[in-house]
């Protein structure tokens, strides 16, 4: 912004839905949007502008469903608003828009930057599209689960949701709550990379390696990957709106970490950045600790 220390964060996302409740696929969709922007410290979304592609044929009650979830999670979650938006014929329906909102320019913090000791902090339990295809395979076809326990899987299925329609704007209220934030080295939210990932973005312009020590995952998830062929064991499974990934200076990660919990954010210390592997190269220990998530 001209004459000023702001600048204008913007982010434009759009995907196909991955379950049939258009109330929560739009809350979904609000959420994917506004991580990003969420993602480099910006504390508040001014807006959004709302994109949806669908059939001619398309029941009404669907698009408004959609628009309906999309402005209750800008309105009641992250207290934003819907400024417009856009809408066209498609032969696939499509979901998403562009948000935006302003920040400080020191106050930024991208994804490209850690340290060596920076212990690594991520604030979602991992799994969601395992969790999600089981979700579809009820729907179309339930003999290949049916193995496993129906009220289970459900659970599981409920979590997923509730950690997808879940912003991230708390974690920005807890870096926002320093006078200075130089400490946090690195931030993104994982999401079509998976952990790993996004992990190697922030490893990206340095001579670095990261150990995956510890693995929040959500109940069922690692199973189902194995049985639809996700790669659960070097955390490059996909996520939709997952959690925030944080690289932390290590003699400031468990203060900070303390500091998420009692903002009511979840969060596990994950692991740390080292240099005793390949260059750029994300390392999951031989005894890493999945820990099974059942409630958020």
């Amino acid at each position: 912004m001209p004459n000023t220390d702001l600048v204008m964060v913007k982010n434009i996302d759009i995907f196909t839905p991955i379950l049939d409740e258009p109330e929560i696929m739009g809350e979904i969709a609000a959420a994917n949007v506004t991580n990003d922007v969420f993602a480099l410290n910006v504390l508040d979304i001014s807006g959004m502008l709302v994109f949806l592609g669908m059939k001619k044929n398309m029941p009404m009650h669907v698009a408004e469903g959609i628009l309906s979830g999309i402005k209750n999670f800008m309105e009641n979650k992250i207290n934003s608003k819907i400024l417009g938006g856009h809408t066209i014929y498609s032969e696939w329906p499509l979901i998403g828009g562009e948000a935006s909102g302003f920040v400080e320019k020191t106050k930024i913090i991208r994804k490209n930057y850690v340290e060596l000791g920076d212990k690594l902090i991520v604030t979602k339990p991992i799994g969601n599209q395992a969790i999600m295809a089981a979700y579809r395979l009820q729907k179309n076809n339930p003999a290949l689960i049916e193995n496993y326990s129906k009220s289970k899987i459900d659970a599981s299925i409920d979590l997923a949701i509730n950690l997808m329609i879940t912003p991230l704007q708390d974690v920005v209220e807890v870096t926002h709550s320093y006078p200075e934030n130089n400490f946090i080295h690195s931030m993104t939210d994982v999401s079509g990379f998976g952990l790993a990932g996004h992990l190697k973005e922030m490893l990206q312009n340095s001579k670095l390696s990261a150990t995956i020590d510890i693995v929040p995952i959500i109940k069922l998830s690692r199973e189902l990957s194995y049985d639809f062929g996700y790669k659960f064991d070097s955390c490059e499974m996909p996520e939709t709106a997952g959690g925030m990934l944080i690289s932390v200076d290590h003699k400031q990660a468990e203060e900070f970490s303390e500091r998420l919990t009692k903002f009511g954010v979840s969060n596990w210390i994950i692991g740390s950045i080292d240099n005793v592997h390949k260059h750029k190269y994300v390392h999951v220990s031989e005894d890493v600790e999945h820990i099974e998530i059942t409630k958020f």
